[in-house]
């Protein structure tokens, strides 16, 4: 009788302990996605300039360690103009630059009746020239800590806020400079802790536009970012990034060959006092006198076989970049490969027209850059198409827990490349 109440007792206990271990697996699970669902840190690396193919033709050995369990979309698509401010702060608010207000790096606001230009030091950190809401903003705005680093427009005051932490741009900054910078926000308390950090990088641009996307100096400056590359890595690993940062590299555009043989000269067509350029190439923008406006359209329409000539109202409108007060009431746009200049700057700088350059058409493989991304929030079994860039700042609110601000782009992307868990309660896009 005892033997029998004792072999009923343990048969009761084995199935409590067996039902208890089911609801602690349940349990771990949900716990487990509850994790990977939740806010998640980002971090957003720009490499100026870093066309689609050059990780196909040149040894990266830290991108390959990167990508061994990442994501690496076809290729990221820029919208027009391909230029690095206008195209930098599409990714961060997912508004075309037509829509945005920094419609070129060079541009004139009427209204203003002032000019921005890279070299402005004043205007660049002004908040008036940036109308969309970036994603640090977008943050401030709801008490999550953002540490925007060298990204265009990070330096301005935008809807009367800044972002926590940011610096003063500074082109030479050595890489590990700028890493253990980043480091060191990422080291910060929790409560100091940033949710968003970004990475510039302008070597490969630069090497581009000297000495052209097919060279040997190029394929250095890659490898020189493949280089810094490893280093971030190397330290975040003893962080244990893995575990709760998402790493997202982008690049704003990619680069064509040009050549002083393939110059348009304007002073073969018209005096270019007339015109009133604030920009030159590829993308020619003319602010002309009103009364002056059509002469000159006429005498540049159909000038020459590699210039395409557009008042405001004809402007293709797969560029979005119509409506905007910044654009101006014509633009001259060279074909691929092709440069705009005046005699008397060509006379002066020839040596200029060797070598690369960007803002073409946005369609151009030429112009297309790179997406990448591994980490917590992201699948690894995926192989995401050509990607337009108006995507990436719904992807990057997915990640980040938060409604986005009204923007040109959709959650496709976040919906193609985030773990289920982060796709089941995607923010609303308006």
């Amino acid at each position: 009788m005892v033997e029998r109440r004792l072999h009923r007792y343990v048969l009761w206990l084995l199935l409590l302990l067996s039902i208890l271990f089911i609801f602690s697996g349940c349990s771990s699970r949900l716990s487990r996605q509850s994790r990977e669902a939740s806010r998640q840190r980002v971090l957003l690396i720009s490499l100026d300039g870093f066309r689609w193919d050059y990780l196909d033709r040149i040894d990266t050995p830290n991108f390959d360690r990167f990508l061994q369990h990442g994501i690496r979309a076809e290729a990221f698509i820029p919208s027009f103009p391909s230029k690095t401010f206008p195209n930098h702060f599409t990714e961060v608010t997912g508004l075309y630059p037509g829509h945005h207000g920094v419609v070129a790096n060079n541009m004139y606001d009427p209204v203003f009746k002032a000019r921005f230009s890279l070299r402005n030091r004043a205007e660049v950190t002004n908040g008036r020239w940036y109308d969309g809401v970036p994603i640090w903003i977008t943050l401030e705005k709801r008490g999550l800590i953002s540490a925007p680093f060298f990204w265009p427009g990070s330096e301005a005051e935008i809807q009367g806020t800044r972002p926590t932490y940011y610096v003063q741009f500074q082109h030479d900054m050595p890489h590990q400079e700028r890493i253990a910078r980043v480091l060191h926000w990422m080291d910060l308390p929790e409560k100091e802790r940033p949710w968003f950090f970004t990475l510039y990088f302008s070597d490969v641009d630069d090497a581009g536009h000297v000495y052209g996307p097919e060279s040997p100096q190029l394929a250095q400056a890659v490898q020189k970012i493949d280089h810094t590359l490893g280093i971030l890595l190397d330290s975040l690993e003893v962080r244990h990034w893995q575990d709760w940062l998402n790493i997202i590299i982008t690049s704003d555009h990619g680069m064509a060959a040009t050549s002083k043989e393939r110059v348009i000269i304007l002073d073969d067509y018209i005096n270019p006092e007339l015109l009133n350029a604030v920009d030159y190439s590829p993308v020619l923008a003319m602010w002309p006198d009103s009364a002056d406006l059509e002469t000159v359209y006429r005498r540049l329409k159909g000038a020459h076989p590699h210039l395409q000539v557009y008042r405001k109202a004809e402007i293709p409108e797969r560029f979005h970049y119509r409506k905007h007060r910044r654009v101006p009431p014509l633009i001259g746009l060279a074909d691929e490969g092709w440069s705009i200049a005046t005699r008397a700057y060509y006379q002066r700088n020839p040596s200029r027209f060797d070598g690369g350059d960007h803002g073409y058409d946005n369609q151009l493989r030429s112009m297309w850059g790179i997406l990448l991304a591994r980490g917590p929030a992201f699948r690894s079994d995926v192989h995401p198409g050509p990607v337009e860039n108006i995507h990436l700042y719904n992807l990057l609110c997915a990640i980040l827990r938060v409604p986005p601000e009204p923007n040109d782009g959709n959650m496709s992307l976040a919906r193609q490349v985030l773990k289920p868990a982060f796709v089941k309660n995607l923010p609303a896009v308006e």
